[in-house]
């Protein structure tokens, strides 16, 4: 647990989401390995790598969420140091931002724990809760969807290569990526902030990473919603007595938190997207509005993919070389202005 370290303590709050009444908090507790995503020399790049995945973490300990309207709630993190917080409020619920976001702290509640931060024991967090004037929803992919990532290459080395030894502030997004996802916030009046979701199968130790590599590249905020390194090793989730991979569950429960909201699932050609959204559209064909699906360079994976949908004809399925096609179809379909 690494608590006999000289390194201080911190909880990262993800980004998450919920309603004015159903609080939906996850974070992690664990030591504060004090990584600099701006350094970019190979020294750097490997020691930030390494403190990446070789976390101290604080499990069973007790925390403390505050919300704004003076709400309290103890809580304990598991053996790996996650949380997950899931309330439903009574009386006034706390106040948002305009652009929808609860702001809350949470805390060590553990005097012995205390004496181990060295700053003050008060850590941010903010989760989304879309308006219910939003036109839509967005659920996004981000390898090889927003993010040059390699996923197709052989035995992932470019994977490797790219998440190790490559800085956040180095990696490149797909050109016109950012200004599409932002059309999509804006919507079709150009003034709404309809939700995007980042669900991804890429660990939670690259929270930070790809929360930085977001924002560096100036795509709208959001959810982001990754799966804990050892669920790489665990079977499936069960949902409702149906094993479920942590993409399709993310997914579903977005679709339960807001039964009102509509829609539009975007992805790649190169992993298991096309089979994901395809099973979501068939179950739930009056909540998503349109499939973008980017091409990968992977020809025998570009026929699967092609064949997957080549009767399928309920809700409109694009795959897209560029975000420019994109732009053309949800523009077309009134999803833009």
């Amino acid at each position: 647990m690494g608590w006999f370290s000289r390194d201080p303590l911190q909880i990262i709050a993800f980004q998450t989401y919920g309603t004015s009444r159903n609080l939906y908090i996850k974070g992690r507790a664990l030591e504060d390995e004090d990584i600099d995503l701006s350094k970019k020399n190979i020294f750097h790049l490997v020691v930030n790598s390494w403190k990446r995945f070789k976390t101290d973490v604080v499990g069973n300990a007790k925390l403390e969420l505050t919300l704004s309207n003076g709400f309290k709630h103890e809580f304990k993190t598991d053996k790996e140091g996650y949380f997950l917080v899931r309330l439903q409020l009574e009386g006034q619920p706390p106040e948002c931002n305009e652009e929808g976001w609860l702001i809350y702290e949470l805390s060590y509640a553990d005097v012995e724990l205390e004496r181990k931060i060295q700053l003050e024991n008060r850590f941010p967090g903010k989760m989304l809760v879309p308006s219910l004037k939003s036109n839509y929803g967005v659920i996004s992919d981000i390898d090889d969807t927003i993010l040059h990532t390699g996923i197709v290459s052989l035995l992932k080395w470019r994977v490797i290569y790219n998440t190790l030894f490559k800085t956040p502030g180095k990696r490149l997004p797909f050109a016109g990526a950012a200004d599409f996802y932002h059309l999509l916030h804006r919507g079709p009046t150009g003034k709404a902030a309809n939700p995007i979701f980042y669900v991804s199968n890429s660990p939670w130790n690259l929270y930070r990473y790809l929360e930085f590599f977001l924002k560096n590249n100036n795509f709208p905020k959001g959810p982001i919603l990754l799966r804990s390194l050892s669920s790489f090793f665990k079977k499936n989730k069960v949902v409702n007595g149906e094993s479920l991979s942590h993409k399709p569950h993310e997914i579903l429960n977005i679709l339960d938190m807001y039964p009102e909201l509509s829609f539009i699932l975007i992805g790649d050609s190169g992993e298991r997207d096309a089979d994901i959204y395809l099973d979501i559209a068939q179950r739930f064909p009056d909540r998503i509005k349109a499939i973008y699906l980017r091409s990968v360079a992977h020809k025998k994976r570009m026929f699967r993919v092609k064949s997957l949908f080549s009767d399928y004809k309920t809700v409109p399925v694009l795959l897209v070389e560029n975000s420019d096609e994109a732009v053309i179809h949800a523009r077309e379909n009134g999803f833009i202005r």
